[in-house]
């Protein structure tokens, strides 16, 4: 223990607009997520200035709120959708479907052809029979192959092994492709949300690199586009290299292995966007100690793995927690509200929060606006969804 203030917010958050939001939470019930809009604003200005030969296509998963999307269909983004009910939400804005992909490997036939009847043609696969089914259901379309990639150890939310196929597989993929009517048109990879080895997107383009160059030699196969996904850091306690840093080094890359005259090149931020515009509200429900002797307090707060905060599975992503109290601290297991005895969030990483923490005082949880309200549960233990405001 230690005589400070648990926690340094300047670190981690912009205190204007942590003050902003702050002030709109008083007096209102938690649980509840508060999304600052004119964040995202700057962050999706900042990855445009940054990748200024891209096309952002916003992962609609992260945070599908109608807020969002409308705001950024004003600024001209694209729109990564993984299944048709995020496609009628995008399409109820009036978004036109040539800036849509389907980006999900895994659909069912019949949402194929419902993408391709309301003017989708911009497909993702990675397997023979999705790429079968594409074919028939939607003939013609554009075809992007995602390939497995490195770096699941310096990401902190891997994305490999369910996700991609092998080099060897691509390439007869998008040479069947051609074969069934369909256009071969690019590849894709994932280097894993939150990733912090900036090398990972390195090595990913040498795999491409290979790809295209065989095709075009040896199969007559002009490929055009890479799809570099997501994977651009937001503000958690585990700090990364600014976003212009990564730009440096991925543009690099990219020139190193194709020139100049590089093919397009797609984007898909989430987190990267959206996730430091949110801050999650939260109540101390409870404060305990396991025994007379015990070292560490429990502290239950009245959200938890099932309302908001699965990413804190394996304690993969760990959020800057803020409260306003201050003084001696102490290490602590957090813990949610459920009759669930895997709804513990932080309990080998432990956090240290100040010994005058009482029940009823808030925790805030920082750059919490992407992955929570879509990864909310609906009903477990009749807890409802999280609320989510847009200021």
């Amino acid at each position: 223990m230690s005589d400070q203030t648990a926690f340094n917010l300047a670190d981690y958050y912009d205190t204007d607009t942590f003050n902003r939001i702050t002030t709109f939470a008083a007096g209102k019930e938690t649980p509840f997520l508060v999304v600052d809009t004119a964040t995202i604003d700057r962050h999706y200005e900042k990855m445009v200035e940054a990748f200024p030969y891209a096309s952002i296509y916003y992962a609609v998963k992260a945070n599908p709120a109608p807020q969002i999307l409308t705001m950024l269909r004003d600024k001209g983004a694209n729109f990564d959708i993984a299944s048709i009910y995020e496609l009628e939400k995008v399409l109820a804005l009036d978004v036109s479907p040539n800036r849509l992909s389907y980006g999900n490997t895994i659909k069912k036939a019949r949402d194929i052809r419902a993408f391709f009847d309301k003017g989708v043609r911009l497909f993702a696969t990675d397997s023979e029979a999705d790429l079968r089914n594409i074919a028939r259901a939607a003939p013609g379309s554009r075809i992007y192959v995602r390939i497995l990639t490195e770096g699941t150890q310096t990401a902190d939310w891997p994305l490999s092994r369910k996700f991609g196929c092998q080099t060897d597989m691509a390439m007869d993929l998008l040479i069947l492709a051609r074969d069934l009517g369909l256009e071969p048109y690019g590849v894709s990879f994932h280097v894993g949300s939150q990733q912090r080895d900036i090398g990972a997107w390195d090595a990913a383009l040498g795999k491409v690199k290979v790809i295209f160059e065989r095709l075009r030699d040896e199969d007559g196969i002009e490929l055009k586009m890479i799809n570099m996904g997501g994977g651009f850091p937001a503000n958690y306690l585990t700090r990364t290299n600014d976003l212009a840093t990564y730009a440096a080094e991925i543009s690099r890359f990219i020139r190193e292995d194709f020139g100049e005259d590089f093919p397009e090149i797609i984007l898909e931020p989430g987190r990267s966007l959206i996730a430091n515009a949110g801050v999650l509200v939260s109540e101390v429900v409870l404060i305990s100690r396991k025994s007379r002797t015990a070292l560490h307090r429990w502290i239950y707060t009245d959200v938890g793995k099932f309302s908001g905060l699965v990413e804190t599975m394996d304690e993969s992503i760990k959020f800057p927690i803020y409260t306003d109290k201050s003084g001696e601290v102490e290490d602590v297991v957090i813990a949610g509200p459920s009759c669930d005895s895997a709804d513990i969030m932080y309990e080998n990483y432990k956090y240290g929060l100040p010994l005058n923490l009482a029940i009823g005082d808030r925790l805030y949880w920082l750059s919490t606006g992407a992955y929570t309200t879509s990864y909310s549960s609906i009903e477990f233990n009749g807890f409802p969804p999280l609320k989510d405001y847009y200021i």
